[in-house]
């Protein structure tokens, strides 16, 4: 079962306002962004309770793309105390990902 993280409106702010999260803006339909999915299941269960990995549609969540300014996807923010400290647009790898949560711990 994925460690993953799907949030929403209702639940992103609890989720992501202490301390490290990351946060990917997604959508269904996008195929760069299914190909990006293993790769946070795979940091999701390395990191564990380190961090939270977390996934965002944009068709379900509009507000929340439109709050973090998202034009392309998949577009990855990652959270530390709520705040953006690095973001990515496109797939990205795992190490750069890995790497961009332990620089924000």
């Amino acid at each position: 079962m994925s460690k993953v993280k799907h949030l929403d409106e209702n639940n992103f702010e609890s989720e992501t306002s202490n301390g490290v999260a990351l946060v990917d803006f997604w959508a269904p339909w996008c195929g760069p962004c299914r190909m990006l999915g293993p790769v946070l299941d795979q940091i999701a269960d390395e990191i564990g309770d380190k961090a939270t990995i977390a996934k965002v549609d944009v068709d379900s969540a509009q507000s929340l793309a439109i709050k973090f300014s998202v034009r392309s996807i998949p577009a990855i923010f990652v959270l530390k105390d709520g705040k953006v400290v690095q973001q990515f647009i496109g797939v990205q790898d795992k190490k750069t990902l890995v790497a961009a949560i332990e620089a924000a711990q």
